[in-house]
This record gives C-alpha cells, structure tokens and sequence, in this order.
C-alpha cells in the first residue's frame, strides 16, 4: 500500500465533562484483529464531572501519607481515603487527582476514557519524604486540583482535528499532526509513511539543544511527529523535559522508542526482558497512566523496540488504553486503525507490548 494516500478522519480532540462530539465514516481499513481475549476488565463507568477546581477531599492538614513498592512509591490520600496524588520514586512524572475528563475518537473508536487523573511533570525526580521539602510544597500548593494543561491536554492538541494553536512569535506549536510524509519512493520496506519526523520538524524552526547541536528542520515534514516525535513534542517541547539530540550518551529523552526503553531515565515500571513475543510482560496491572509504553512491531529492526506510547487510562468498558502516533491513520491517535489501543488481552498492541517507563 505504498504511496496510496489514506484520508485521516477529522475527530473532535479533548472532550471535557462526558461531552462527545460526532464525525465522518473511517475510511481506512482495520488491521486484522487476533483474539481479543482479555485479561482483566474493570468496569468503572462514565464519570459525570463537574469542571473547575477539584473539590478537596478533606480539611487542611488532614492528608495522609503512605509508602507502597513495586515501583516504590509515596501515596497521598485526603481524610475520606480517596487517593490525590501518587508519586514514584526516582520519576518527575506524578499522577493527581482533579476533576473529571473524558477523552474520545469517536471517528475511529468506540473508546472513551474518563477519568479524574491528571498527569504533571515534578520539577524534581521524587524521593522518599520530598513531601517535606519546599520545592514540593510550591509545587503541589500551585497544581492540586488544577485544571491548567497536563500531559494529556497536551497530547490530545495533536490529533486529528485539533484546534491549531500560535505562539506570540507566530510559531505553530500545537495543531492536527501527520505522522510524516507518504513513502513514494518504495522505500523503507513498503512503509506507507516514513519516519524520522521529529517535534522540531513539526514546529518548523530549529532547535538548540544542550549539547551544543541544533536540529534542522526538515520542510517535507512540517506538521508531523513520528511515534519518539509525538513523545518527545508532549514531555519534552511542551512540558520541558529535557531533551537529547539523538540516541546518544548524556542525559534526556533520546531521540527514538528504542533509546528511551533502554535509557536510564525515569524508573522501568515493567522492565524490558527481551524483544521476542514470550518476553511479553505479564504485570500490567502495575501500569499508571502517564507512563511510556514500548512495542516491538517489525521484524525489521531487529533488536530493537520500534514503536512508543503513552498510557491514558481504562476506557469505560475497563480496558487499559494507550494513545500513540501511528503511520496507518497518520498521526496521534487511542483509534483502533491498524490496531486496539488496547494493553489488556490479546490485540494487535497487547502482544507486541514488551516493557514500560514511568518518567
């Protein structure tokens, strides 16, 4: 299917409060759906939400601390013992309780995850009792209950439809993106898109990094981000975590799927055991949403893991969803084209899921 042009559906983005916006028909075709057996189903309903400040679950001074392992972890809970925040030690990623939000594809999935999480990025890696310390004080005082852009606001500025967004210099940083470019040439085995389009190909202007490097961006992939791309625009571009140029040594995120699985960054929540479908992790029930979720697709790269995503919840029927850029509906997407965004059972993605990253 190279070099045939596929349509990407227009879809609503980020839809708050339970509200779900209608589109077109799909046009592309599903891959090929294995069994969809699944391995554990929560149902949990749609949450109704109310909106603005999240209601404090208890008095001042009421929270309760506790410790828990696997990944190590502190937990904050309100008097009336409904979780606030989890924070993972050596991670800058931490999981907050706010108000409710549900996020929908209705042009390409039935799926709808509503949810109270919010997912912000630390200043600081977590440390065992950093709830003493000043700088998480600030920090949690500032976004307790906040409804300013998370990680998965974030996201979600990225897919089909989404509202395009300009900076004060005039710079697009947000907006419906591509995946990349279509393959004309034949190359890349057949791919129907190429890779290699990184967030500053997207943006369109060059990029410093701290190594002293620039990235140059490429005209042919304007707008587009690749799966590593998609990743990096969200926790690095927007949410300003640091960034590497490319695989290479240092410190941040690396530039594809396979260096960030096998980087040192953040903490390996289901550590990565090998690259063949028997070293498929079993425990993801230890997964939290936020977290960097690593796939081997292609028998091409060899030992390397070639696709990344990011956990986002249960969806109303209970299954775990992921949302990732993909070449088959060309861009961001929890869509079932080319495959369930699903990590439960035993789908297209739940197969090929071979470790996970909590940064």
């Amino acid at each position: 299917m190279a070099g045939k042009k596929k349509t990407r559906p227009f879809v609503t983005g980020l839809v708050v409060l339970g509200l779900v916006g209608t589109s077109g028909f799909l046009t592309l075709e599903l891959r090929k759906r294995d069994d969809q057996g699944v391995t554990e189903v929560r149902d949990i309903g749609v949450l109704d939400g109310a909106g603005g400040k999240a209601e404090p679950s208890a008095t001042k001074g009421a929270e309760r601390w506790t410790r828990h392992e696997n990944p190590a972890r502190s937990v904050l809970r309100g008097a009336d013992g409904r979780v606030e925040a989890v924070l993972t030690d050596g991670a800058r990623t931490a999981k907050l309780t706010g108000p409710a939000r549900t996020f929908a594809e209705p042009a390409s999935t039935a799926s709808k995850v509503s949810t109270t999480d919010w997912v912000r990025l630390m200043p600081e890696p977590w440390v065992k009792g950093a709830e003493k310390q000043k700088w998480f004080k600030e920090w949690y005082a500032e976004f307790a209950g906040s409804t300013e852009d998370d990680l998965f606001a974030f996201a979600y500025q990225y897919v089909a439809g989404a509202r395009q967004q300009k900076d004060e210099q005039g710079v697009a940083f947000a907006g419906d993106a591509n995946f990349g470019p279509l393959n004309t040439s034949g190359a890349e085995g057949g791919d129907l898109r190429l890779e290699q389009s990184d967030f500053y190909d997207y943006l369109g202007i060059p990029y410093p990094f701290r190594n002293g490097s620039v990235g140059k961006p490429d005209a042919l992939r304007a707008r587009s981000l690749d799966c590593s791309g998609y990743m990096r625009m969200v926790l690095g571009y927007r949410a300003r975590y640091p960034l590497r140029a490319t695989d290479a040594g240092g410190d941040g995120l690396p530039r594809t799927a396979n260096g960030m699985a096998r980087s040192k960054e953040g903490v390996n929540v289901l550590p990565l055991a090998g690259i063949r479908e028997e070293d498929r992790p079993t425990a993801i029930d230890q997964l939290q949403p936020g977290d960097l979720v690593f796939f081997k697709l292609d028998k091409r790269t060899g030992q390397r893991l070639d696709h990344v995503g990011m956990v986002l919840g249960h969806d109303t029927e209970g299954h775990l969803i992921f949302i990732s850029s993909r070449e088959e509906i060309n861009g961001p997407t929890i869509g079932d084209v080319g495959g369930v965004s699903r990590l439960d059972g035993n789908g297209y993605y739940a197969k090929t899921l071979r470790s996970a990253k909590r940064l």
